[in-house]
């Protein structure tokens, strides 16, 4: 919004008809199981590199195969979407989102 421009009446309404949340709102479980399950891919595919990493330049190979390696992956990307889950709830409640 450009300084000295009046906000419309459809902007102010949708603000407060609730089909936008306010801002600090709580999140929906929906919204809260997406977010999880987002983090949740990012901490698998992020341990997955860290491992492609050390296997191309590290002093030598892991103990386990590409199959442990995925259930590894699978195992991060559950304890991480878990732990999201969990953890959103307390750090808004602190509000220090």
């Amino acid at each position: 919004m450009v300084d000295g421009e009046e906000r419309s009446e459809s902007e102010s309404d949708a603000a407060t008809d609730g089909s936008v949340p306010a801002p600090g709102a709580a999140a929906t479980p929906r919204a809260r199981a997406r977010s999880a399950a987002l983090w949740g891919i990012v901490g698998g595919f992020a341990f997955l590199v860290l491992a492609q990493g050390y296997r191309l330049l590290g002093p030598g190979s892991l103990p386990v195969g590409f199959g442990g390696l995925a259930l590894v992956a699978v195992a991060v990307a559950v304890a991480s979407a878990g732990l999201t889950y969990l953890a959103e709830a307390r750090v808004r409640a602190k509000r220090r989102t």
